[in-house]
Formats: structure tokens, sequence, C-alpha cells
């Protein structure tokens, strides 16, 4: 029996070892390591916030743990699958055959981006929170990565890529990309706290809102009113 498996094992073995089907298994291990990165990201985070801010029953609490999860873990592997497919067929039936094109990754992500982050849930008609969270996370990245570049000799802009410039601006960038950024959600969490993501909301409530509450020493120290 063990000799079996190990003959299996070394087949198998070769196959993943062989050089010509690396690109069709990328994109296999691509969506298995979205699939584990989007449980170790999320499981925590919902944890958390679930157990914290969520009102119901335990295993209600732990039913949302797990739907956050797999949601985030699924939506992470398909679109590893999606981005490395069109990138393998773009190389391989592009304007250059064998050759990765420049815009390759930009029209892959474009797709992926499109099929897994951009539709509608077909039940509720509803972008789902983890989706949000997702692609404002992957936003917020995005326009820091331009920033940078827009103030780097020899990719940035021409109005701002002198060196005495791009200096000024790059230690001011992120003082002035904090502050405005905690300005904004404040005042939109004070005044149209609805626009908000939900478990920014709940925890922003919890934080500025709950504390203007109280009415004994115990809901003082202990937990809210």
């Amino acid at each position: 029996m063990s000799g079996a498996l190990e003959s299996v094992k070394t087949a198998i073995e070769r196959v993943v070892l062989d050089p010509k089907y690396h690109d069709l298994l990328a994109i296999v291990k691509g969506a298995r390591n979205g699939a584990v990165y989007g449980t170790k990201v999320r499981f925590p985070h919902a944890l958390v916030m679930i157990m914290l801010f969520r009102s119901g029953t335990f295993r209600e609490k732990a039913w949302l743990i797990f739907r956050a999860t797999r949601t985030h873990a699924r939506n992470l592997a398909k679109f590893a699958t999606i981005y490395k497919a069109t990138c393998l067929l773009l190389k391989h039936f592009g304007p250059t055959p064998g050759k990765e094109g420049p815009y390759d990754s930009f029209i892959a992500g474009l797709l992926g981006g499109y099929i897994v982050f951009g539709q509608r849930s077909k039940r509720t008609g509803r972008i789902s929170s983890v989706s949000q969270q997702i692609v404002i996370y992957v936003f917020a990245r995005v326009a820091l990565a331009l920033a940078r570049l827009a103030v780097k000799p020899g990719y940035g802009l021409p109005v701002v890529s002198e060196q005495s410039r791009s200096a000024v601006i790059s230690h001011y960038a992120w003082p002035v990309f904090a502050s405005l950024s905690w300005a904004l959600v404040m005042h939109l969490f004070r005044w149209h706290p609805a626009e908000l993501q939900p478990s920014l909301r709940s925890s922003m409530t919890y934080i500025y809102a709950n504390s203007d509450e109280w009415d004994c020493l115990r809901n003082f120290i202990w937990h809210n009113k």
C-alpha cells in the first residue's frame, strides 16, 4: 500500500516539476495562495469586528465570521485564477506570441476586477461589504503608489519631477494625505454616517459616539451604556 502511494506521489511530483506544465500549474497555485491568504487576513479581522460590534447569538456571529472569511478567500482565489489565466492567454495569443506585453497585467487586472469585485449580489442587488473593503484597500495603496511615482525622477510629472520639488513633496505628502483622510472620515461620520462602510461606522460609533454617554461608574469604565 505504501509502495503504491509512493508511486502516485512520484508521478504527481514529476508532473508538478515538468516545465511544460509550469504556466498552467502556476494558475492553480495562484488560486491556492489567494484562498489561503484571504483566510489568514479575513478570519482574525472578522472574528474581532463581529464579536465586538455585532449583536446576535454566538451561532449567528460564528456564521457571519465563516461567511466573511469564505467570501474573502473565494474572491482572492477567483481573482488570482482569472488574472493569471488571462496573462497566460495574452502572452501566447497576443500581438507578440511568447512574450509578455506591456499592458497584459493591466488588462488581466481589469477583467478580474470586473468579474470578481465589480458585480452585485444576484440575491440582494448589493455589492458585498467584503468586496468593498478589498477594493478600497487596494485603491488606497494605488493612490499612494501613484503619488510616489508622480515625484520620481524619470517617471513623474514634468511639473513636479525636479529634484528640489520632489524632495519637498515627498517630505510633506504623507502628512497631508493622513490628515486629510482623517479630516474627511470624521466629517462624514459626523454628518453622513450612513454613507460609511458598516464595519468602519460601527467601530467609529463605539469610539466617538458611545463615549459621550454613561450614567454610572460601571458603564463609564467597563462597558458602554
